[in-house]
């Protein structure tokens, strides 16, 4: 007698995958047996930027992801033709969410469909500007939160072929052109908001919260599509899912375990939600301070929207690509860096530019880049570093200096190299440089002028990689360098201080993450940096920090050894998530280093808050040679 286990990427249309575990009936037998529908915060308490396994899910091989290093995000959709834009009023901010801020009824936002017609897109060309960019993958919105399908979906009628009077599916000749250039090819899908949908998440202006049924919607379309997208496109390198909600973790297990059935080597983002996922996806335009283990990814975008914005020309330049490039390989991440083409389907032509420019540096770079690991030294003030450690044991290891700012002297500095055993050093074009190693540190000396004054790249070939000394090595400050910054991030908190990520925005949905010491309330809570001064002399100190009205004109002092300054909390502004985060940059004056030597640096309250309240919030201190 055999049993029918009933799959949640069943349909009529497509054949049943082989018997799967009976959990997956909890998600496909809801129509059967409704269930109450869960509260839409359940979607929050599913998110987290964690990425873990369950022991049946198996583990699909990560190299190709972590040497890749660099891809493309490409969101497109209906937003894109609006531009942002709806009845005679700019929306700034993130394109792609025009119909949430908008409040446009589902009705009228689909009615846009009628006049999306992108006979600009050249699914070659995406490719080409990938290619040439030195991207290793593209990851492209297949389904965003408005609900609309940008390919063919026989699960809903809203998508591109059958909706619009292009009546054709992009998605096709994009994994095919993807594959023909040798990038790795993934979709986005937004698989529980749908604003479209009445009992999808996300959209309260049109429908019910309270009478929503997300499991139906799961059933109905959320699921067949994301089978469509698994079985239509040939090989994908990644899933990558978005806003989860509405399942539990161990339906969020049988999600996931239905993906592997179908495409065993596909990896599926942290984003699945309930700590799961094959590799780690950080907020938008976050950057961790430090290296992190696994795989994981950076996500930012060429301007400060996702989704097409007419107005928006504030494009990060080559150097700004190169530098963020080089930052997340030293952390061990991958940098997927989004471009919002057009409603005609055309990438905006700087984003075309500066990506085949960045392309350019990586065709002499890519060695920096490409399959190397985080760093074992943290940032220092000339740049940072990436490691590719020795294939074999008669091998070196290559330590890669991306060096961004030149030192007055012409000598890189690089610290915590004990036991390093120092072949040679030179420019990746073998022009070999001077260079001495003595306690502990590496002295290479450049030329007057760098080659490459975005990112020069410094080959050190090394018998032994040094030790991983990320939050071990106190900050180099030199009289060689015109401005030091400590970030909050290096410091050491005492008491009740600790390390914060305060989020907010400039634009709607533009999120920045700033890290900050809080709890600042008692002369006992300290933010204390460990520092190493080069040279004596004088130095001006400047806190940049948030001080909101409730505690202006609290008073604290700056130690630097023996000195001291007190100063007295500025107001800066009042804190709002969707707001910029109000900073002031506080001048304290100058302090006098007398001895080129390790030291502290700290900042504590000078008495206890009668209420409680923190001095303020550090986001880092900044310290620039007097001269």
């Amino acid at each position: 007698m055999s049993i029918m286990r009933t799959s949640p990427f069943s349909s009529a249309a497509v054949p049943a995958v082989p018997a799967l575990p009976a959990l997956l009936l909890s998600i496909s037998l809801s129509l059967a047996a409704p269930m109450p529908a869960l509260r839409a915060q359940d979607m929050s308490g599913m998110w987290s930027n964690a990425a873990g396994s369950d022991a049946s899910l198996g583990k699909p091989d990560t190299q190709w992801f972590q040497d890749a290093k660099f891809g493309l995000f490409i969101h497109w959709g209906l937003y894109s033709h609006l531009g942002n834009e709806w009845r005679g009023k700019s929306y700034y901010g993130s394109g792609e969410w025009l119909m949430n801020r908008a409040k446009i009824p589902a009705a009228d936002y689909a009615a846009v469909a009628g006049e999306f017609n992108p006979a600009g897109f050249d699914a070659g060309e995406w490719a080409r500007v990938a290619r040439d960019a030195g991207m290793r993958y593209m990851v492209v919105t297949s389904k965003h939160h408005e609900g609309f399908a940008m390919f063919a979906s026989k699960a809903s009628p809203f998508n591109i072929a059958g909706a619009t009077p292009y009546a054709r599916d992009p998605m096709l000749p994009l994994s095919q052109a993807c594959a023909r250039e040798g990038i790795k090819f993934g979709f986005y899908y937004s698989q529980f908001q749908d604003w479209h949908e009445p009992d999808a998440g996300g959209n309260r202006w049109d429908f019910d919260e309270s009478k929503k049924d997300y499991k139906k919607y799961y059933a109905q379309k959320s699921i067949p599509q994301i089978k469509e997208l698994l079985t239509g496109y040939g090989p994908l390198g990644l899933m990558w899912f978005d806003t989860p909600g509405g399942l539990t973790r161990d339906e969020t297990v049988a999600f996931m375990r239905e993906v592997r059935a179908l495409q065993p080597q596909c990896l599926i983002s942290s984003r699945v939600g309930r700590g799961l996922g094959d590799f780690r996806d950080f907020g938008d335009s976050e950057l961790p301070p430090a290296p992190i283990d696994g795989p994981w990814e950076a996500l930012f975008t060429h301007n400060d929207s996702w989704g097409f914005v007419r107005s928006d020309q504030n494009f990060k330049t080559p150097r700004d690509i190169i530098r963020l490039l080089a930052s997340t390989a030293a952390r061990g991440g991958n940098l997927l860096l989004n471009v919002g083409p057009d409603g005609a389907g055309r990438f905006p032509q700087k984003s075309t530019d500066f990506l085949r420019e960045t392309g350019r540096w990586l065709a002499r770079n890519g060695d920096a880049i490409y399959g190397a690991s985080a760093s074992p030294i943290p940032d220092q003030p000339w740049g940072v570093m990436t490691l590719k450690a020795a294939a074999r044991p008669r091998d070196t290891a290559r330590l890669f200096l991306h060096i961004f700012e030149r030192p007055r002297d012409g000598v890189i500095v690089v610290p915590g190299m004990s036991g390093a055993h120092v072949v040679s050093a030179a420019f990746l074009n073998g022009k070999k440089l001077p260079h001495r190693a003595d306690a502990g540190e590496l002295r290479v000396t450049l030329p007057d002028n760098l080659p490459d004054e975005r990112d020069t790249v410094v080959e050190v070939r090394l018998k032994n990689a040094p030790a991983a000394q990320w939050g071990k090595l106190p900050a180099r400050i030199s009289r060689q360098h015109d401005t030091f910054t400590l970030d909050a991030a290096l410091a050491a908190p005492a008491g009740k201080a600790g390390l914060k990520s305060i989020t907010n925005s400039r634009y709607f949905g533009n999120w920045k993450h700033d890290l900050c010491i809080t709890g600042l309330r008692a002369p006992g809570d300290r933010a204390a940096f460990a520092v190493r001064i080069a040279e004596p002399g004088d130095y001006r100190v400047t806190l940049e920090y948030y001080c909101g009205p409730e505690t202006k004109g609290r008073e604290g002092i700056f130690r630097a050894g023996d000195f001291e300054i007190p100063f007295e909390t500025l107001l800066t502004g009042v804190y709002e998530k969707h707001q910029p985060l109000p900073l002031v940059r506080h001048v304290l004056g100058i302090v006098t280093i007398k001895d080129a030597a390790p030291a502290e640096f700290s900042i504590a309250p000078k008495t206890t808050a009668k209420d409680d309240r923190d001095l303020l919030w550090l986001r880092r201190v900044i310290v620039e040679p007097v001269r």
